[in-house]
């Protein structure tokens, strides 16, 4: 009789045992997020909120309560309120050029084509090409003697060279090439995001809709974007809250001229608390865009609840 040796497993350690309950271990992965959070985020909105109601400034360091009068002189202001404006008209065009251009290059890729694959990986190049080499280049091409897109339009005979149009120098223009810029940048996030959405749509769902006789368009926006709805809104969350409170391409591009035609809140709060030294009024500027991004935020969740399917 051959006597088989009890197998004896080593006790596991107290700390490895507290580790192996999900209670704890969610926790301590979490945690390097929200100190993340905290830090870079609630530590500067608590100081932002801090100054905002005081006088302070770079030349006058010492802190006085004043209330919520910086709020008043800001919108009492002619250009905050003509900056309010451009915000809102720099982040709507942008954001509908870019998802429309995004649906049509979603729909392109989704074809079989000599070379898809290639140009998938070339179409993602404006979202990852850093912001300030892509705004340099799109200052050449409105420049307004270099311009490559004046030279191409009196070569081909649209215009005549007295005609050619001073991009930057036009308060409209300049507003038309700051969207433009934004939304070239954003249109590939799009296509990203109504890609993962449109190939999750069931391809039953789509045959059936063929087979009822529903073509092209009917499918589209009968049955494709309906369903792919939540997902378009969440990519548009996060593309209207980047844009409304970027200031890279104005202050690059621009420098929100000309005669602050092209000024946004991002760009007016930075110079008028760092570049200005009034950081009152500044951090004032800035606060601004909470609240109108909390309720745009909220309206486009509650859209996305309702449309669950």
């Amino acid at each position: 009789m051959v006597a088989l040796a009890e197998k004896f497993t080593k006790p596991a350690s107290r700390f490895g045992f507290i580790l192996d309950r999900p209670k704890v271990l969610g926790p301590v992965f979490v945690a390097p997020a929200i100190l993340y959070v905290l830090v870079l985020v609630g530590v500067p909105f608590l100081l932002a909120v801090y100054y905002s109601v005081s006088a302070y400034t770079i030349y006058s360091q010492s802190y006085h309560f004043v209330g919520l009068r910086n709020f008043i002189d800001i919108f009492q202001s002619d250009v905050f309120r003509r900056t309010l404006l451009n915000t809102f008209v720099f982040t709507f065009f942008s954001q509908l050029i870019g998802l429309v251009l995004g649906k049509f290059g979603a729909l392109l890729l989704l074809r079989p084509f000599p070379g898809r694959r290639l140009v998938r990986a070339l179409i993602i190049l404006p979202w990852a090409v850093p912001i300030a080499i892509a705004t340099v280049a799109w200052e050449w091409m409105f420049d307004s003697l270099y311009s490559v897109i004046n030279w191409t339009m009196i070569a081909l005979g649209f215009i005549d060279r007295a005609q050619a149009p001073n991009w930057l120098g036009d308060p409209t223009l300049a507003m038309i090439c700051v969207i433009v810029v934004n939304a070239w940048r954003f249109f590939p996030f799009a296509i990203v995001i109504f890609l993962a959405g449109i190939t999750a749509v069931p391809q039953d769902v789509l045959d059936a809709a063929t087979v009822d006789g529903a073509g092209f368009w009917r499918r589209n926006y009968q049955i494709i974007v309906p369903m792919i709805a939540p997902i378009v809104v969440v990519g548009l969350i996060f593309g209207t809250v980047f844009t409304f409170t970027d200031l890279s391409i104005v202050y690059l591009l621009t420098m929100g001229g000309p005669v602050n035609a092209t000024s946004v809140l991002g760009f007016e709060g930075f110079q008028v608390g760092i570049l200005s030294g009034d950081v009152a009024h500044g951090a004032a500027i800035s606060l601004v865009m909470l609240p109108v991004l909390f309720i745009l935020v909220i309206l486009m969740l509650r859209f996305i609840r309702r449309r669950e399917i």
